[in-house]
């Protein structure tokens, strides 16, 4: 049975990727374990997760890891085969169903464990599975971006570890349904480290156990996280504690940093509270209260885990002191404490469901630093800062990847995906719509996992535009939309040139100090009344060539 869902599985893949290479001419080619990482194979579709446990034992010295995570789940349709993940060079050692008997697996590929249970689910039917794992993780080698555990030390040689894993997921040092589209409704995460380090996790920390020669922190999720988003700080760390009074009522702050940060993260880390009274604003109430808000310190830049914000930035303001967008605005405040706070509203609320549509994540977090900026400095500062980011745009691939496998798109998803919601923004032309179809965004999506396809449906019925044709453009393909203009007799006609046919899109200009809008086709169109010799302007807002 296991061989032939095997050979099924290649079939299907091949089939799939000759008819993706007729159509778009892929230049990428992916393999059976690409296919069962990002696809939602049977194994994984018939078992809706509810809860994990993670229970995991932290051995510095050795960079070894031990532990367990119980499985919680109900059953959506008939099934007796699990799917769970967990990347080499971890090992499953053992798997339990609820009654201690042991269950067996086989693996169709090097990362995937295929976990047979002793009876079949019907519908409805509740379960749970117990698995021991054990391993040296892999090393992150320029973490976040090239991601698995930091082993490091601080500057009196304590241990200083943590974890980030996103697109590497994280079965890099757990397992766990390693897909996007299913999250657990609750979590806990049970860390035990070499007393006398403090192991940080996500939500709330519900206890602490003292043991011999080491200690137990206890932390509690209460609300439905991705995979990616649950991570593991360990380190000496001092804490210090405020609240802020917020749209659901008093939010708890936690900031966690190395003794010898404590006055510095006093003064940085008030941007929290500046960063959570911008994005309520513009976004809607932060998305756990449930949970708190934290900040942790770790050895690397920074990373968007639920309610546990990794932070490296030196304590400066900037992107490590840099203005990423050239405009200075950049400078005004903390890159890692907005960015990554962030994509607590998008990433950790709505989560992208294939990772092909990352953009989702950090698109829309790259236009709310922009918020960030209107919001204390105006909307010219905000503007100034996402038009300058376009500087970092390299229209080398399109925004959105392959579906199935695991494969993200073009890092264009930050700058050019930031740039893109500030064109639509200023198509829409209504600010007070825009802000509220922000936060309508948050609160429908709320909690949920999400396709791109809906995002363009829920923009394009809230705002009543045709938002089709620039969602086709600007993500699916490299191109930017070139204006070509041409007048005769003094009249000045428009058209777009490398573009999809039959793109059209309005457009704002000025000539002679009058601004009118025109819907631009590939096809010349007038320009309308009657102007003298003038330069036609385009409003800086369209990013366009």
């Amino acid at each position: 049975m296991a061989l032939m869902r095997i050979v099924c599985i290649v079939l299907f893949f091949v089939a799939s990727a000759v008819s993706k290479a007729q159509l778009f001419q892929p230049s990428k080619l992916y393999t059976l374990s690409d296919s069962l990482r990002g696809r939602i194979t049977p194994e994984r579709a018939w078992w809706d997760l509810n809860y994990y446990h993670l229970n995991v034992q932290v051995f510095p010295k050795e960079k070894k890891l031990v532990g367990h995570v119980v499985v919680n789940f109900t059953a959506t349709q008939t099934g007796s085969v699990l799917q769970i993940d967990l990347q080499k060079p971890m090992e499953l050692t053992q798997v339990l169903d609820e009654n201690g008997q042991a269950l067996t697996w086989t693996k169709p590929a090097e990362n995937v464990y295929w976990i047979a249970c002793k009876k079949f689910f019907q519908k409805g039917e509740k379960g749970s599975i117990t698995c021991y794992y054990q391993g040296i993780p892999r090393k992150a080698i320029r973490a976040p971006w090239d991601g698995g555990l930091s082993w490091s030390k601080n500057d009196h040689g304590n241990d200083f570890i943590a974890t980030s894993c996103q697109g590497l997921g994280a079965s890099v040092w757990w397992p766990c349904k390693d897909h996007m589209y299913d999250e657990p409704d609750s979590m806990r995460i049970s860390i035990e480290v070499p007393r006398p380090l403090i192991a940080v996790s996500n939500g709330r920390l519900e206890r602490m156990t003292a043991n011999t020669e080491t200690q137990t922190y206890h932390w509690v999720v209460r609300n439905p996280i991705n995979n990616y988003g649950v991570n593991m700080n360990i380190g000496p760390y001092v804490d210090f504690a405020d609240v802020y009074a917020g749209e659901k009522g008093n939010l708890d702050l936690h900031f966690y940093v190395l003794p010898d940060d404590l006055e510095k993260a006093k003064k940085q880390f008030v941007q929290a509270k500046e960063m959570l009274k911008a994005f309520e604003y513009w976004l809607g109430p932060y998305p756990f209260y449930e949970d708190g808000y934290k900040i942790v310190e770790v050895p690397y830049l920074g990373m968007e885990h639920q309610s546990s914000v990794t932070y490296g930035n030196k304590f400066a303001n900037g992107y490590l002191g840099m203005d990423l967008s050239g405009s200075g605005w950049g400078k005004k405040w903390d890159y890692i404490i907005i960015h990554e706070s962030g994509h607590e509203w998008f990433a950790n609320n709505i989560t992208y469901q294939d990772i092909a549509d990352m953009w989702i994540h950090e698109g829309f977090t790259t236009y709310s630093e922009c918020l960030f900026t209107e919001f204390y400095y105006g909307k010219k500062a905000g503007e100034e800062y996402v038009i300058g980011q376009r500087r970092n745009i390299s229209n080398d691939a399109p925004i959105i990847g392959d579906y199935n496998v695991n494969s993200e798109g073009s890092g264009d998803m930050y700058y050019k995906g930031a740039n893109i919601l500030n064109m639509i923004r200023q198509i829409n032309n209504d600010d007070t719509e825009w802000r509220m179809m922000l936060r309508e965004m948050n609160q429908h999506f709320y909690h949920r996992t999400v396709t791109t396809a809906e995002i363009e449906e829920f923009m394009s019925l809230y705002l009543d535009l045709n938002l089709k044709p620039i969602f086709d453009q600007y993500l699916r393909t490299k191109f930017i939309p070139q204006l070509e203009i041409k007048s005769e007799k003094g009249k000045h006609y428009l058209r777009w040139q490398n573009c999809m046919d039959g793109f059209e899109m309005p457009l704002d200009v000025e000539i002679n100090g009058k601004n009118i809008r025109m819907n631009v086709g590939t096809d010349w169109q007038l320009l309308p009344g009657k102007h003298k010799k003038g330069k036609i302007k385009v409003n800086p807002n369209y990013y366009v060539n």
